[in-house]
């Protein structure tokens, strides 16, 4: 019992602590905030950066799986993607996945 009550904060007796549950609720909440929150703002902040700067000629891998070379920006949101030559395919500029083209690009950079 005396366990139970250390880990909620409050005094033996019964009596809690208000200034102690708030100062954890809070931290827990800062935890909480650091570890999930803003990363994930951040890692769609980049997305939404890298997506607005598809130009002609970048490689690009979509979450499908597909490779292609981007051959076209359209102003509705799609783009003509080049699978191979003179294959050509249209696609939502929201299906091209960052970490995979990253990765396609940095292998080619390599080599």
């Amino acid at each position: 019992m005396q366990l139970l009550s250390i880990f909620l904060m409050a005094d033996p007796q019964g009596k809690s602590s208000s200034s102690f549950s708030l100062i954890f609720m809070g931290l827990m909440i800062l935890v909480f905030w650091l570890f999930m929150i803003r990363p994930q703002a951040k890692k769609a902040k980049q997305q939404k950066t890298f997506i607005n700067d598809l130009k002609k000629g970048d490689k690009v891998v979509t979450i499908a799986g597909i490779h292609g070379t981007v051959n076209k920006v359209n102003e509705d949101g799609t783009l003509q993607l080049e699978i191979s030559p003179g294959s050509y395919i249209k696609i939502e500029k929201s299906t091209i996945s960052l970490e995979w083209s990253a990765a396609i690009n940095k292998v080619v950079e390599t080599k």
